[in-house]
């Protein structure tokens, strides 16, 4: 008998006929609720042609979309590039044979990874606004990089460490066995493999920093939020303007994810690492709001192979 035997019985004529039934019950609900918005849009003026009119002139792309996309882009690279050095760095940090070491880059994950990301975002801006003397134009710029960068790298400090603790124990005591000392097996044969393995991860977690990036308009940060919001403030037309917006988004963000899939395919087919790590939701999950699974080999924090 099969898990899926086992897991889920196959429903019969009567079950699939409801299904059938339900499934049809819940498309003409969702049409019904699309047509209703339409209606609203449409009584308030926001389907009218002279709306969408803008989105066809080569101007409203140079001075507002496209500008909006690049400072999209630009925060979100920042803060990946930075945020992978810093998590690496933290990675290690939690892992150290020396306990203050570790405590500090626990505290310092468990913090940044509790608080929401806006918070950090508006606590930066007004900061550097009364206190750094740095030019307003850049104190968007940095609070929104260093948000992103304080959660994300927390996030992805837990990715690679659940990646080394995923990896057999063999791993470990093969390279104790040779004479490595417990860091620089970790540095030199552990990490490097839960980087690879991690990858899909990891890229998945660079379509959420690009998303984060909308937090931005709290601030008056000008990425695609905020130069839709001015668009509408010069076009009168604010459904179609956010409406361009979110598909802009939508296709930034389908095409990472694609991305992240693609890679994902070719690491399982590669099988690059000596065994099998945890499912990308899964790890993804633990490094949010989870702990670390306990290492079967005794790699956790309060033993050490000296």
């Amino acid at each position: 008998m099969s898990a899926q035997q086992v897991l889920f019985d196959a429903p019969g004529p009567r079950a699939r006929a409801r299904h059938r039934i339900l499934a049809v019950i819940g498309v003409l609900l969702l049409l019904a609720a699309l047509a209703w918005v339409l209606e609203r849009f449409n009584a308030t003026g926001q389907l009218e042609a002279a709306k969408w009119t803008p989105f066809v002139e080569w101007s409203t792309w140079r001075n507002y979309l496209i500008p909006g996309v690049i400072d999209v882009l630009r925060a979100a690279l920042v803060a990946i590039v930075i945020s992978m050095v810093l998590a690496l760095g933290l990675a290690m940090a939690r892992m150290s044979d020396m306990a203050p070491v570790r405590w500090a880059a626990s505290v310092f994950v468990e913090f940044f990874r509790a608080v929401p990301v806006l918070i950090m975002m508006i606590f930066t801006f007004f900061f550097l606004a009364y206190n750094a003397g740095t030019p307003d134009s850049w104190n968007p710029f940095l609070a929104v990089v260093t948000g992103l960068v304080l959660y994300n790298s927390s996030v992805l400090c837990e990715v690679i460490r659940n990646g080394v603790y995923s990896l057999p124990a063999g791993q470990r005591e093969a390279g104790l066995s040779i004479g490595l000392s417990p860091s620089q097996v970790r540095r030199s044969i552990q990490v490097p493999q839960a980087l690879t393995a991690m990858l899909p991860v990891i890229v998945s977690q660079i379509v959420v920093i690009t998303k984060d990036t909308a937090l931005g308009y709290i601030i008056l940060y000008p990425e695609l939020i905020t130069q839709a919001r001015r668009l509408a403030s010069q076009e009168f037309n604010v459904v179609p303007a956010y409406l361009v917006a979110a598909v802009l988004f939508i296709l930034i963000n389908y095409g990472l994810s694609k991305v992240a899939e693609r890679v994902e395919a070719r690491q399982r087919r590669k099988a690059h690492t000596a065994g099998a790590i945890g499912s990308a939701d899964a790890i993804r999950a633990e490094a949010r709001g989870g702990r670390a699974p306990d290492d079967a080999a005794g790699d956790g924090d309060d033993v050490e192979v000296r």
